[in-house]
Order: structure tokens, then C-alpha cells, then sequence
């Protein structure tokens, strides 16, 4: 330092008396210090005044920048490279920045300012490293809460994909890009995005985790909202428009009209029955749709499609009448019946009564399926309101037309048994011919309380024609009478005064039953229960019995046990009574016998007197 010191004094001195011998001239500060030699100076060689260091001083302060550390400069790109950008930031030397840096902006150019940081003032070579990812990364959160307190909108480089949204670089600030601020309508392709420089709005700041979220929607929206209050405020019933699907549900299609929704409901896509509106629109398709209805606030607008094409049943033939055969295709099903489509659009209900002449009504699935073509007969037609009955049984004759030749009264046939109730079975004989059959008529013995109890249905039955109305349709049958009455011949067997053996079976409040075989069951009279000794009968004890009622009509039997001994008895009483009467008759006395008898108690008394 001592040396370098004396060596400036001496530059100082010789340039001194220099410039005593010369003559006084003013030099320009900047010319000055472009021709200024720092060897020179450095070495001791040439002297400076201090005027001229102090000017020198002034000038480096005001052109050269402050290299502090962690402070923020602004440079010019003086030249790029495929790798790198050189940057001049007024320093002793020009800086280096990775192109790496400038990613989110691809038109850097030569002459572009931008902000930089001092990251290594002088390298192994001498060079001065810059950062501008650094630089700006400490300019970013002031510009990012400038922006949002601000409502600025900002440039940003979307970078990748992440789980619900993208990754944009801000200011340098790595912002989460939700999904749903992508765009106003639903993104199906977040990858087409990637790589793309975009606008946004900065929606939300955490500061506490240094998290940003922007939103490109929120700048869509704000145009929409003025489209979407002039649209609003022309709207009218009836206004036909152009939409895109925006989406499309189970239940209808959403048309975006330009910022304002409105809904196609599926029964107002086509004219025809359709599962799905798919079926019909495609996404992002266009087409024009008409405004069928819309609240006060008009938020919720209803719109229609099929209602810009000419309703089917006014393009319905005029030939077509009640009677005629027509062709069609089953849409739906029910179980009341099934729809015919025979004209796009138009439609018939075939009703299940009319799919068949059974009168046993069964359920349409029965008869047809979804996709059948089918031919039917129109029954009625309504144009005005636009309803079509039609009919299948009609393309078959009525099996009721010659019913009295196929099963006249008397007669007898096998049939199914389709159903049964209470008080019967339906057998059906034939396709649309049934008949029935009542429970009093389905045995000839058995006491029946339910038909179930003696047939299930699909059983096939033989059956007797036992009445037939005609006009009425209706087939009165039974079962029992294609058998021998058993009844004609226990009419005989167990007739009132016969006497047969059996066990008491089951005891009941007024009395018990007894069992004589399987048809004929009697029924025994508490009364008459009571056995010889007195006591009565009980539950298994086996006994003879009198037939004491037979009642063939009704099916009613009743027996005795005790008339079994009582009428003995009356026997024997009536025997006994006959004996005595008749010995009686025998020992009754003559006149001749009294008048012995008087003479003999005459005597007594007499003899009696004389002893006295």
C-alpha cells in the first residue's frame, strides 16, 4: 500500500508540472474516463488530480451499478446464443444467463430488458454470472399481490399437467391452474394446453404457504357475463338460436348459447321415443334450438329441438282409418300393454285385452319384446289428439264365433288351469276360450274350503260343459260330473238304520267324527256317544254305530252309537212288558174262585165268633 501510494504521488507530480508547462485545457469527464489508462495508474505511472479523481468518482457512481448482494438490476440482452443470453447491466463486464431462464418466454429478442440478479460477481474466467430466475422470483410475490389486489391480469407459462389442474409459471412463481378455470365450458384435453403462454387472473393467495391460484375462466367469464345480459335480455318464446352442446345427461342436453345455458329435456330432443340423448347430439355439435320456456330471472331456459321440424301426426296419411292393417315397431313395453311406433313419431298402444282373445289378461311381456315388428289392426284414431289404439287378436278369428258347435253343453274336454279364486278355477280350454269351474263342482266328496286344495295351476283337468252364455261369453264347466256320483251307491250302502264299525277320529264341541272311508265322514251327536255303562266314547275307540240321517243332497251323514243299545233295550222292555201282560191274562181269576174264596173268609169268621 506504501508503494502504491508513493507511486501515485509521484504520477501526481509529474503530471503537476505538466500541466504547469502546458497550457489549460477542459477534457470531458466521459472522454476522460474512456481514454483513462487503470495500468498507468495503477502502477504509479501517471499522476491524476484530485479534481479529476473526483470527477472520475461521480462518473463510475453514476454509470457503473451497485453489486450489492440480493438486489435487483435491470439489464439488456446484448446478444444470444443457443444456450445463453448475454446481458449488459452497466458492470465492468457483461453477464451470462441459461436460455433455461427465459422458457416462459419465448420471444426474447436482442434489446429486451429484464430483470436480473448478481449471482457470482467474477468466476474462475473472470465472467460476471447473472440469474434472472432469481431476480425474479424475489420481484414476483410484489407483482403477484400487486396483481391481485389490483385485479391485473398477468402472462403466464403453463408448464405440465398435475392431479386436478395445470402448473403455470408467473412472474417466475410456479400457480395452480385449476381444472375448472380453465375455460367455461368442461376441458376434456388438459395436455393440449401444456406449453401454451395464456392470460390469468389471480384468484387466491396463501402467504403463510407461498401457494397461488389463477384462473383464465375468470377473464372468459367477465366477457361472457356482458354477452350473456344482452342475450338475456332479447330472449323470447318461440326465438330460434344456435348453441353448441355443452353436455349431455340421462335426462337431456345442455346447449351453451353464447354464456347462457339452457336445457333440451330428452322428451324434447326427437319426435321419436329414444333411450339416450346421444342417441340424437354429440358434443360440441351446433345446431339451432327453439326457446319453449324460461323463469322470471330467465336462469333456467327450457329449449326444444324436435319442435323445428313438423309434428309426424300432421304428416300422417289421410288413408289410413280404423280397420286398417298397419306395420310398426315395438318401443316400450308395459305391463298394461306395448307402443307401436308405425310412423316416425307416430305412435299406437296395442293394450295387453287386445293381444289375445284369452279373457285371462297377462302381462304384455307374455306377447312381445322391445324391437319386434309386428303387424295390428287400427282399432280407434284420434288425429286432433293424437292417439292410436291398435290390436293384434283382431288378425285371428274370435274362437267365440262357432262355440256352440265346439263345446255344446254336455260335452267334455281337457283344459289348463290358469287361475283359481275363492269360489273356483279358470280352465282355459283354448286360446280365448275359458271357463269355470266352481268349487262345489270340483268333487263329488271332498269337502273343499280353497281350490288349492285340490289343484294347482298348469294342471290339466278333464271338464264337462255345464252352461254356456253366449253373449256374455262366459263357460260355466265341471269336474266332478265326468265321474260317477259315489253318493247313488252309499245312498244304498249307508242308508238310515244300517250299522257299521268305525273309531272315533277326532272329537269336536258337539260331538265327534268318524270316518267310514275316505269318501263318507259321520258326524256323532254328543248325545249320542254315551256307551251301555254310561260313560261316553273317546278319540280312537272303536265302536258300532247306527246310521240315524243320510242326507245325499248335502253330503251329510249322522251316526249313533248309543241308539246301538237303547233300541236293545227298548226291545227287551217291550218283550218283557208282552210276558207279564200275557201272564197276567193267565192268572186272572173266575167268578166261581171269588165266590170259594168269599165262603172261605165267611167261615174264618164265623169260627172266630163261636170261640168268643
Amino acid at each position: 500500500m506504501a508503494e502504491t501510494k508513493k507511486g501515485a504521488e509521484a504520477v501526481e507530480t509529474a503530471a503537476a508540472e505538466k500541466q504547469a508547462k502546458a497550457p489549460v485545457q477542459q477534457q470531458d469527464p466521459q472522454e476522460f474516463l474512456d481514454n483513462f489508462d487503470w495500468t498507468k495508474y495503477e502502477e504509479g505511472i501517471e499522476r491524476v488530480e484530485d479534481a479529476k479523481l473526483k470527477e472520475f468518482e461521480e462518473l463510475v457512481t453514476k454509470n457503473f451499478v451497485d453489486t450489492a448482494d440480493e438486489e435487483v438490476v435491470e439489464g439488456i440482452i446484448t446478444h444470444l446464443t443457443d444456450r445463453e443470453a448475454i446481458i449488459d447491466i452497466n458492470a465492468k463486464s457483461e453477464g451470462v444467463i441459461s436460455l433455461n431462464e427465459f422458457r416462459y418466454n419465448p420471444s426474447l429478442k436482442v434489446g429486451d430488458k429484464v430483470e436480473v440478479l448478481i449471482d457470482i460477481r467474477e468466476d474462475r474466467n473472470g465472467q460476471l454470472v447473472l440469474s434472472h430466475r432469481k431476480a425474479r422470483t424475489i420481484k414476483a410475490w410484489d407483482r403477484v399481490n400487486a396483481a391481485h389486489d389490483n385485479e391485473e391480469v398477468v402472462t403466464g407459462f403453463v408448464k405440465c399437467r398435475t392431479k386436478g389442474g395445470m402448473i403455470v409459471d408467473v412472474f417466475g412463481i410456479e400457480a395452480f391452474l385449476p381444472g375448472s378455470q380453465i375455460d367455461v365450458k368442461p376441458i376434456r384435453d388438459y395436455d393440449q394446453y401444456v406449453g401454451k403462454t395464456m392470460e390469468f387472473k389471480v384468484v387466491k393467495i396463501n402467504q403463510e404457504f407461498k401457494n397461488v391460484v389463477v384462473s383464465h375462466k375468470a377473464l372468459i367469464e367477465a366477457d361472457i357475463e356482458e354477452q350473456k345480459k344482452e342475450i338475456i335480455s332479447q330472449l323470447e318464446k318461440g326465438q330460434v338460436l344456435e348453441g353448441v352442446v355443452k353436455n349431455i345427461t340421462s335426462y337431456g342436453v345442455f346447449i351453451d348459447l353464447g354464456g347462457v345455458d339452457g336445457l333440451v329435456h330428452i322428451t324434447d330432443l326427437s319426435w321419436s321415443r329414444i333411450n339416450h340423448p346421444n342417441e340424437v347430439v354429440e358434443l360440441d355439435q351446433k345446431l339451432n334450438v327453439v326457446i319453449l320456456d324460461f323463469d322470471e330471472n330467465k336462469s333456467r331456459i327450457q329449449l326444444g329441438l324436435k319442435q323445428l321440424e313438423k309434428h309426424p301426426w300432421d304428416a300422417l296419411g289421410d288413408e289410413i282409418k280404423v280397420g286398417d292393417k298397419v306395420k310398426g315397431k315395438v318401443v316400450v313395453i308395459a305391463d298394461y300393454g306395448a307402443f307401436l311406433e308405425v310412423a316416425e313419431g307416430v305412435e299406437g298402444l296395442i293394450h295387453v285385452s287386445e293381444m289375445s282373445w284369452s279373457t285371462h289378461l297377462r302381462s304384455a311381456q307374455d306377447f312381445v319384446k322391445v324391437g319386434d315388428e309386428l303387424e295390428a289392426v287400427v282399432l280407434t284414431l284420434d288425429r286432433e289428439d293424437r292417439k292410436m289404439s291398435l290390436g293384434l287378436k283382431q288378425l285371428t278369428p274370435d274362437p267365440w264365433t262357432d262355440i256352440t258347435t265346439k263345446y255344446p253343453v254336455g260335452s267334455r274336454h281337457k283344459g289348463i288351469v290358469r287361475n283359481f279364486t275363492n269360489f273356483g278355477v279358470f280352465v282355459e280350454l283354448e286360446e280365448g276360450i275359458d271357463g269355470l269351474i266352481y268349487i262345489s263342482d270340483l268333487s263329488w266328496t271332498k269337502k273343499i274350503k280353497h281350490p288349492s286344495e285340490f289343484v294347482t295351476v298348469g294342471d290339466i283337468l278333464e271338464v264337462e260343459v255345464l252352461e254356456l252364455d253366449v253373449d256374455g261369453r262366459k263357460l260355466s264347466l265341471g269336474h266332478k260330473q265326468t265321474q260317477e256320483n259315489p253318493w247313488d251307491k252309499y245312498e244304498e250302502e249307508f242308508g238310515e238304520g244300517t250299522v257299521h264299525e268305525a273309531s272315533i277320529s277326532e272329537i269336536v264341541d258337539k260331538g265327534a267324527i268318524i270316518e267310514f272311508n275316505e269318501d263318507i265322514t259321520a258326524f256323532v251327536p254328543q248325545r249320542h256317544m254315551e256307551k251301555e255303562d254310561g260313560k261316553k266314547l273317546t278319540r280312537g275307540e272303536e265302536a258300532e254305530f247306527k246310521i240315524i240321517e243320510f242326507n245325499k243332497d248335502y253330503k251329510r251323514v249322522v251316526a249313533s252309537h248309543t241308539a246301538i243299545f237303547k233300541e236293545e233295550e227298548q226291545r227287551n222292555v217291550r218283550a218283557a212288558k208282552k210276558k207279564a201282560a200275557a201272564m197276567a191274562e193267565e192268572s186272572k181269576p173266575t167268578l166261581g174262585d171269588a165266590n170259594a174264596q168269599l165262603q172261605k173268609l165267611k167261615d174264618k169268621m164265623e169260627a172266630a165268633k163261636k170261640k168268643k
